[in-house]
């Protein structure tokens, strides 16, 4: 049963029609609005110019790749990014976490699993309920809950859903190691085969915007054959 009020606008770029259309009426089915490109070419523009709560990116599209989409998207946005392909290699999915994908999906696929992963991604893209101002504090680390503002060393650091799920589990728990799929968990909410190593593309990220804000400091240390903890 369609819900009676739409959840959010979902820009799927796919270029095989029978595919697209089946996304757009699981997901429409489901309460999602939905737009949908064939092709690569007006994708960026869509995303700067109409409200867009999610985009699935198919990663052979003709006019311009979903790699180098995400790439430009992740350069002015942090709206969750779902990856669709046929490719199945490891390598391939790490280089669309690396890039800032949320998520990754190959065909072919069950409609049915993609809609549960847009609705997993969106529940973490949105604000916790949290009282107004509350705010976690970990050095010079602050995170506010209810506008899901990051500050580090006072500059407010833009995070993708999943870098901002993994700082606030680790602000939480400091000192605490984390092993890969205690992480996927908490982020994700689901495990995947394979999905253990995009924790490690996802550190890297947020590592990188850390050391925008405060360099040559060692915020998150890697423990050998565990996993990762925040220093104190």
């Amino acid at each position: 049963m369609t819900d009676p009020m739409p959840k959010g606008h979902i820009l799927i770029a796919e270029d095989e029609e029978k595919i697209a259309k089946v996304v757009c009426d699981y997901l429409e089915k489901a309460g999602y609005r939905t737009s949908c490109h064939l092709t690569g070419d007006k994708v960026i523009s869509h995303v700067k110019n109409k409200p867009t709560d999610l985009v699935i990116l198919d990663i052979m599209l003709p006019g311009r790749d979903g790699i180098s989409l995400c790439r430009e998207i992740r350069s002015f946005t942090n709206i969750p990014v779902i990856m669709m392909t046929a490719k199945v290699e490891e390598v391939d999915r790490l280089v669309g976490f690396e890039l800032g994908a949320d998520d990754y999906i190959c065909k072919p696929f069950s409609p049915r699993e993609l809609v549960a992963r847009v609705r997993a991604v969106l529940k973490r893209s949105l604000p916790e309920s949290a009282p107004a101002g509350k705010n976690l504090i970990h050095g010079c680390i602050c995170v506010n809950e209810s506008s899901r503002k990051v500050t580090v060393n006072e500059r407010e650091i833009k995070l993708t859903p999943n870098e901002y799920g993994l700082l606030v589990a680790m602000v939480r728990n400091p000192g605490h190691v984390f092993s890969r799929n205690e992480l996927l968990n908490l982020v994700q909410g689901y495990q995947y085969e394979g999905y253990d190593r995009t924790i490690d593309s996802h550190i890297k990220n947020l590592r990188k915007k850390m050391n925008r804000a405060l360099p040559d400091t060692e915020f998150i240390t890697s423990i050998y054959g565990v996993g990762y903890k925040l220093n104190s």
